[in-house]
């Protein structure tokens, strides 16, 4: 049976004390779940999150990381990095990353081979925009990002890869994809997955829905066959919102 995530994205938000009150109400609100519980807070929080968590099931992870192991390049952070501070869980290829900071398919397969040698599981993101959304080339759009950032690996480095889909027109904007849409896609990311690999391959890998999910919408999305939890943005940064989001799945 594949794994249920709900990962809360906190982005560029809450300061240090900030962080300490969320994690605290957090932890107070947290329902029994069987499912993976993480918190993605800024790299400066990382640290102080991993600490007042340690006795919790919630898993603290990165928003992102670079491929190289160190170096020359000024406010990057490398698993290493990450991993010293007990971190083992990165978010790579978020849309804001790919449309603000000029991230692409060829960069993120090397953010992906580093994390994937480094013995990090990843949170691979993709989607499309809303103009391949109405020219019908959305399909085309997540197929070729899947097969440039990720098929060039094995089938053995798939148990370490959550994927998760955002179509991006609904990403802080209030518009969701309908369950309809988002379970369409998600068939057919497994469907191609069983085609570059094996069908096995595509039943084994959690796949999960990003775009504007709230306590309102979230039972309704989660209870379609292939998706298999939610990254959520800014209703991760609201403790009844998300304990609300977690309780759903």
């Amino acid at each position: 049976m594949r794994t249920k995530i709900v990962a809360g994205n906190w982005k560029m938000n809450k300061n240090s004390s900030e962080t300490a009150e969320l994690l605290t109400q957090l932890q107070s609100k947290m329902p029994k779940t069987s499912a993976e519980v993480m918190v993605a807070p800024t790299f400066v929080n990382l640290a102080q999150a991993v600490t007042q968590l340690a006795a919790s099931s919630i898993e603290v992870v990165a928003q992102n990381m670079h491929f190289a192991e160190n170096g020359a390049y000024t406010g990057e952070i490398s698993a290493n990095m990450l991993q010293s501070i007990g971190i083992k869980t990165v978010i790579l290829g978020h849309s804001e990353r790919r449309a603000y900071f000029g991230e692409d398919d060829a960069l993120l397969a090397k953010i992906v081979d580093a994390a994937l040698k480094a013995g990090m599981r990843m949170i691979f993101c993709f989607g499309e925009e809303l103009q391949d959304r109405k020219s019908g080339n959305h399909f085309k759009v997540v197929e070729s990002q899947l097969k440039n950032g990720l098929f060039h690996v094995t089938k053995a480095h798939w148990q370490h890869i959550v994927l998760a889909y955002e179509p991006v027109w609904a990403i802080g904007t209030g518009e969701t994809a309908s369950p309809e849409q988002a379970q369409e896609m998600h068939a057919f990311i497994r469907k191609t997955i069983a085609t570059a690999y094996n069908e096995a391959t595509a039943q084994m890998v959690t796949i999960l829905y990003g775009g504007s999910v709230k306590p309102g919408n979230a039972n309704e999305i989660f209870s379609k066959p292939d998706v298999d939890g939610g990254l959520i943005g800014g209703a991760s940064l609201v403790a009844e919102d998300f304990a609300a989001i977690v309780a759903a799945i």
